[in-house]
């Protein structure tokens, strides 16, 4: 395996995951009604959709698809809102709305909501607590309690009147956590060829990393998916998660340490295409 001569930058971060749908319509009105995202764009069986003008989440339909279960791809994908408030109001909505959720957790370096959308695919919601907080203590203090809902609720003058809009403009992708074939290949897939950094291990079962000092920009787990393959064709499945990198230079750099170790990196129109050590796409684009 290639070893990675340095870390990526610290303003690499997480772009649109995009997946596939059973049911276009059925999948937008979820996002829409329910995550709060906008719609974009829309045709030929396909969406975009995001919050402001950035598209966070890709969708395409194929007719039928059954849900990814039991496979390597997504866990979910996490929107990262601004504010706390912002998480508030996620969850009054949430509230009002009857809005089937699967958990609420408290990770130390965040607070965070999930549910599953019609497919199945994996949402988080979340809002990062204060970076100097959590700083340099991920490895040892980044884990899952429940979450204090009285305490974030007080952030709203009043819970069941406060207005929800969709989500605000700068939600991001804060992060995506897959599910893998073997957590030892993935570290040595995103560690020592892509650049980066490990910030946490678990037993063998999960690893985070991520770019400059985050918490995690990728996740990896073989909860539901050890020695699995990726799913077949017919499934509503993550089509591929996107890397940003800073500019063109280094997007071409971290594809060219892909190409070292014998893979044939796909050059597209919107970026180059890899793929990880348990067959999962990524789409490697520069924001600049």
């Amino acid at each position: 395996m290639t070893t990675a001569t340095e870390s990526l930058p610290a303003t690499t971060s997480m772009g649109a995951v995009h997946v596939t749908v059973a049911d276009l319509e059925r999948s937008l009105a979820y996002y829409r009604e329910t995550v709060g995202l906008a719609v974009l764009d829309e045709g030929s069986g396909a969406a975009s959709l995001g919050a402001g003008e950035v598209e966070l989440l890709g969708l395409v339909e194929e007719p039928g698809a059954r849900p990814a279960t039991r496979h390597t791809g997504l866990y979910h994908f996490a929107l990262r809102v601004p504010e706390r408030v912002d998480l508030a109001r996620w969850l009054a909505h949430a509230a009002r709305d009857r809005v089937a959720l699967l958990g609420m957790s408290d990770h130390f370096v965040s607070e965070a909501i999930y549910l599953t959308d019609p497919d199945g695919h994996g949402i988080e919601i979340y809002h990062d607590r204060p970076r100097v907080a959590w700083e340099g203590l991920v490895a040892s203090r980044m884990t899952t309690d429940p979450l204090d809902v009285a305490d974030l609720m007080g952030e709203l003058d009043d819970p069941a009147t406060e207005p929800f809009d969709g989500l605000p403009a700068g939600t991001d992708m804060g992060h995506v956590h897959l599910q893998v074939a073997d957590v030892a290949a993935t570290i040595d897939f995103y560690r020592d060829v892509l650049g980066f950094d490990v910030t946490a291990e678990l037993f063998g079962s999960a690893a985070f990393l991520a770019a400059g000092g985050y918490h995690h920009h990728v996740g990896a787990n073989t909860w539901h998916s050890l020695g699995a393959p990726p799913p077949p064709p017919g499934t509503a499945a993550l089509r591929h998660a996107t890397i940003v990198l800073p500019d063109a230079a280094e997007r071409d750099r971290v594809a060219a340490r892909v190409a070292a170790t014998g893979q044939e990196p796909e050059s597209r129109e919107d970026g180059v295409l890899v793929r990880d050590a348990s067959g999962i796409d990524l789409l490697l684009t520069a924001s600049g």
